[in-house]
Order: structure tokens, then sequence, then C-alpha cells
């Protein structure tokens, strides 16, 4: 069932390190999952064969789904950043490993850009996980990462709202600093920035409007869209919809439900946005479990067939008519889940 809803107008520098608990990002085993409710587009897939993930990156390429880097359990009760790859196979619903990023990264920027992924900086792991400016492509052919040039300096960031036309990348907002433990410094940026794949060369765009992390984006149409996500911290989050087109940022019709650490991704003209942090129930941050697509035909939201195990810091990808949605963690903080879920839009 949907409602359409009326417009007005998702390391540390060469060791893995371990982010102990705290409030905001605190590690905690998932949340029992008590006969999680699928179909309405929803399906099970094989669960991610390295184990639980969370605050990673996906890209596609063909019918293959690349999950990147991320934090995983370290066995201690903390979580480790890792390089890890993993590849999906969307029509034998098997995974293989790939080659590990050269450096661990959690919340990193990624995308596929002419049948290679490009990383463009992240955040490392350790007791703050700070900015990294690195730069990789990736080969599928070869299995082989090289360096770009990293991002420009004092704009390094992770977790920044992503989106390709032709052969520039954009990245928007993101966050410098993200440091466990009560009151830990949550740096989030306003700052946006193009990268074209064929001249190595980053550009400078207009700032977005409010600063923004964990956050949606895609380019539709030529159009760079940034979708909701928090500001300085879990709780902090937003329902904006920032629209960039022609040098210039315009505001669309805002999501129904406020959320950060969202997963978003797209199919045909519509952004499909999955689950989420930042609900607070009974003063404990929680996640989301909504499903929304937004038409930037129509600049409508439309309400779809909830997660059947909500998560967040998870990420989404269209392939095909289908979006896959692999990892997260459905506790607020650090909880990583091994969940791999296909979305098939009705």
């Amino acid at each position: 069932m949907k409602r359409v809803l009326a417009a007005t107008f998702a390391a540390a520098l060469a060791f893995p390190a371990v982010a102990h608990a705290h409030p905001d990002h605190s590690v905690a085993p998932p949340a029992p999952v008590a006969n999680p409710v699928y179909g309405t587009g929803w399906q099970q897939r094989a669960p991610i064969a390295g184990g639980p993930r969370q605050e990673h990156s996906v890209a596609a390429i063909g019918r293959h789904v690349y999950l990147i880097g991320g934090i995983r359990p370290d066995g201690n009760g903390g979580v480790t950043t890792v390089p890890d790859v993993e590849v999906y196979d969307t029509r034998a619903n098997t995974w293989r490993r790939a080659a590990p990023l050269p450096v661990p990264m959690n919340h990193p920027n990624a995308v596929a850009v002419g049948g290679r992924i490009y990383v463009l900086g992240g955040l490392s792991g350790g007791a703050s996980w700070e900015a990294l400016a690195d730069s990789f492509v990736y080969n599928p052919v070869t299995d082989r990462w090289t360096k770009l040039p990293p991002m420009p300096k004092g704009f390094e960031r992770g977790s920044a709202a992503m989106g390709v036309h032709g052969t520039r990348i954009y990245l928007a907002g993101g966050m410098r600093t993200l440091t466990p433990g009560p009151g830990g410094l949550q740096d989030t940026v306003a700052d946006v920035h193009s990268y074209d794949v064929l001249t190595r060369r980053w550009t400078t765009l207009p700032s977005l409007p409010e600063a923004r992390d964990h956050v949606g984006g895609a380019v539709v149409g030529g159009t760079f869209y940034v979708v909701g996500g928090r500001d300085r911290g879990q709780v902090n989050v937003r329902d904006t919809v920032y629209a960039f087109s022609r040098g210039k940022w315009t505001e669309r019709a805002p999501m129904p439900t406020p959320r950060g650490g969202l997963a978003s991704a797209v199919i045909g003209t519509k952004i499909y946005t999955f689950g989420g942090e930042g609900r607070v129930i009974d003063g404990v941050n929680t996640v989301f479990p909504e499903t929304e697509a937004y038409d930037t035909r129509t600049d409508r939201w439309e309400e779809l067939a909830p997660m059947p195990i909500p998560r967040h810091g998870t990420a989404a990808i269209g392939v095909g008519d289908t979006i896959y949605v692999p990892g997260g963690g459905n506790r607020g903080g650090g909880a990583p889940m091994d969940v791999n879920d296909a979305y098939k839009p009705r």
C-alpha cells in the first residue's frame, strides 16, 4: 500500500582500530529480529559472506554489487574499521571477495563510473574517526586499486551525498570528524565538490544551504539531489531535499519522515530511501523502518512497504529494476548485521 503525499516542495591510516562504546555510536549486538515480514516488493537474499558490516558503501558494475569498507565486530565488544571489499552477484545470489581498499575506511564516498569504482575519501578508524583524503579507482578486470589525486586539502570528509553526471562525480556535505564518547565531536560540513574522472581534477561548487552528513544523494536527469541526513549528531535529523542544477541550489518537497543514516538508490526517475537513525523512543536513539520514494518529475513523495529488518548505516544500489540493501545496524549506534535484502518497486 502506498500513500501519495502532496508536494510542497541515502581506519586507521595503516591499521584497523577499535571504536569504543558511547551513547551516540555505542557498540551493541544487533537487536533480536522477530519474524521479519517479507513480500510487498521485499525479498531476503544471501547474507554477506564475510559477516556483519555497517557504515560501508556500495557500487554496482553490471549485475555485481560491490560492498566497500565499513566496520565489523572485532570480537572484543567493539568494532574495527576494515578495508574489505566483497562482491554480490545479483543473478547467482552468491558472494566473493575482491581486492581490499589500500586504506581501511568507514563511511567511504564510493560510486561507479564507466565500469570502474571510485572511492574519494572517507573516515578512519581509531578513537576518533577522522577524515581521509585518500582516493582510489578500482578496475574489476585486473582486480586492482590505483591511487588518485587526494581530496582538496581542508575539504576531506566521509559520509557525503554522492551522484554521477557524465564523467563528473558530485560530493555534497559529509563530516570531517566523528569522535566516540559522550559529547564527542561530529563535524558536519556543507562543502560541495565535483571530480572529473577524465581530467582527474577537483572543482569547488556552491555549498549546500545547510550542512549535512549521513545523507542520501543521487543525480536524476542532470540534477543532483541531496536528501535528508543530519547535522552534528545522530538525533539531529532533517527532512530537507536540495536540488543542484545550473549552478545553484533550490529546495524541493521535504521527506515525509526526517532521517539521518539512511540509504538511497535510484530506479528510473525516482529516488528510494531506506531506514535511518535518530528515531527517539522513550529517550533512546533507535532506527527507522520507513521506505519512501521521491518522484523527481512531480516533486512528490510516497510511502512504501517498510523494511522487513529496519537498519541504518547501510547503503543501497539499483541494479536493473531491483534495489539491493546489504548490511547496516538495527540498533542506534554500532550493531553490524549480515542481512542482505532486495526491494523491487511495484
